[in-house]
């Protein structure tokens, strides 16, 4: 069983910066895509970005566009969210989680696809 553990939110004024961490358990991390989402109450988890098993990345253009930036190291097991210029519409429970069987060169968008969560970490963006 693979287990992750979100940590870095926190309450941060419009313009700040945040860095999230996901620290994954077992030994095939390299072997997995990663992906960060997040939720408000009452809407779907929205995907912000991904990364491959060979640091390919992609992101939800139209939310974090030129502001967030996510990297992996393996060696760590561990996958980065930096995230800068943040704007109230980013207050949110962000979640990592894991894709144990990515197509090769693809990163999914939808929740449905990933297969272990962490718990969560709360980011509220004050105006």
């Amino acid at each position: 069983q693979v287990q992750l553990v979100e940590s870095g939110g926190g309450l941060v004024q419009t313009g700040g910066s945040l860095r999230l961490s996901c620290a994954a358990s077992g030994r095939t991390f390299s072997s997995y895509a990663m992906g960060w989402f997040r939720q408000v109450p009452g809407k779907e988890r929205e995907f912000v970005a991904g990364i491959s098993r060979s640091a390919n990345s992609l992101y939800n253009e139209d939310s974090v566009k030129g502001r967030f930036t996510i990297s992996r190291d393996n060696a760590k097991n561990t996958v980065w969210l930096e995230m800068n210029n943040l704007k109230p519409e980013d207050t949110a429970v962000y979640y990592c989680a894991i894709d144990q069987n990515p197509p090769i060169g693809f990163i999914r968008r939808r929740a449905e696809s990933y297969d272990y969560w962490g718990p969560g970490t709360q980011v509220t963006v004050s105006s």
